[in-house]
Formats: C-alpha cells, structure tokens, sequence
C-alpha cells in the first residue's frame, strides 16, 4: 500500500494513457464493423466470406501484428499508433458479426410495413433496422470494450505508455505492488468502459427499458392470475 500511495501521479497517468488508447479503436472497431456487418447480412452469398475473413483477424497473434503495421503503415516501431490500428483490428473481428445478426434478428415483418408506408432503402436500415438491432450492437460493444482494456496492456511491449506499463516495469524491478496496481486497475477501467456504455444504451436506446418493464408486468400478471 505505501508504494501505491506514493505513485498516485504515475497510476493516474498510466491509466489517462490507456483511456486514450483504449476509446479510439473501440469507437473505430464499431463504425468500421457497421457497414460490414449490413453487407454480411443483406447479401447472403457474401456472408460466410465476410464473416469467416473477418473472425480469422481475431486468430492473429498481437506481438507479429505489432511488427508488421508499422511496415504497412510506415510508423515507427513504437508508435502508439500501431497499437490503436491492431486494436481496431481485433474490435472488428469481434464486432462484425454481432452487427450481421442483431440486423438478422430484425423482424422481416417490421421491414415490409416499413416499405409499405414509403420508408427507402437507407432509411429502413437508419430509422428502423438499425434502432431495433440496438442491444444486439450495444452488448456486442460493450464486449469489445472490456477486451480492448484487457488487450491494450501488450502495447507496453512496444512502449506504449499504458497500465500494461506497471506490469512490465512491476516485473523487472520485482515491484509486486505495482504489477497488482495494474491489474486492479485494468479491470477497474474496463468496469468503467461497460458501465459508460449501459448507461448510453438507456439514453438512446430508452425503448428497451420499456419493453422489459412491460415483460415484467406480463410476468407478473401471470403469476397472480395462477396463484388466483
């Protein structure tokens, strides 16, 4: 505890680090996945193409991957950057596709009244696909979130200023506090991370919480209905 109390500095700004290495390929990882997971689920031929390319991604392994960005990109091999592109690299893998089965699980139903009532292409999937595949997308980020947090730590083997930092300094020095600082407070960010993202979920997705108390009351109602 006496180390922990006297590198509060340092733990602060280790884990402002790994906030700002961890958002952007979370954010990335969903805004690049979108798309794709709407062609794997509107053309049925590509589907097992896209879905199978892009599971694979998440078999790379991250030390290889660290070496080979910055030959691709043309960073330095220390850039924080590589980290954030392999990072959005396994998000995708991981997002995909949730994205192609919350849009499948849409009722095929909903999209004909849609039509119906003159709704477009691009404005079923904005105003009506995408809405309804809301928890689907939320629960498949809120994943993405917690193992982004967990896989930014490696990035301290290239340098990468991160929490993955005290484990690697924690180790050479045999400083357990800190090795245990850091996992605390990995596990601390990724909780942050999910709790971040369910409250978001209650904002814009309200209808949810509404469909839920409605399957509670029908609960309910039932129950009392047998016990009478």
């Amino acid at each position: 505890m006496t180390w922990f109390w006297s590198n509060l500095d340092l733990l602060w700004d280790r884990t402002l680090d790994h906030l700002i290495l961890s958002v952007p390929p979370i954010l990335l990882s969903f805004l690049i996945a979108v798309p794709l997971g709407w062609l794997a689920n509107r053309y049925r031929a590509g589907r097992g193409v896209i879905l199978t390319a892009s599971g694979l991604l998440y078999a790379i392994p991250s030390l290889p991957l660290f070496f080979v960005i910055p030959a691709i990109v043309g960073t330095s091999l220390r850039s924080p950057l590589n980290l954030v592109i392999a990072l959005t690299i396994y998000g995708v893998a991981l997002m995909v596709r949730v994205v192609a089965d919350g849009l499948a699980s849409v009722d095929k139903d909903v999209r004909q009244s849609a039509v119906a009532v003159g709704y477009s292409g691009w404005s079923i999937f904005w105003q009506v696909e995408l809405p309804l595949a809301g928890p689907v997308l939320l629960a498949g980020l809120r994943v993405v979130a917690v193992s982004t947090v967990s896989l930014a730590t490696v990035g301290a083997v290239i340098g990468a200023q991160s929490l993955g930092s005290l484990f690697t300094d924690g180790f050479q020095r045999g400083i357990q506090a800190e090795i245990i600082a850091g996992i605390v407070l990995t596990v601390a960010l990724a909780l942050l991370l999910d709790g971040a993202l369910v409250l978001l979920g209650r904002v814009l997705l309200p209808w949810t919480r509404l469909a839920a108390t409605d399957r509670r009351a029908v609960r309910v109602a039932r129950i009392a209905e047998a016990s009478a």
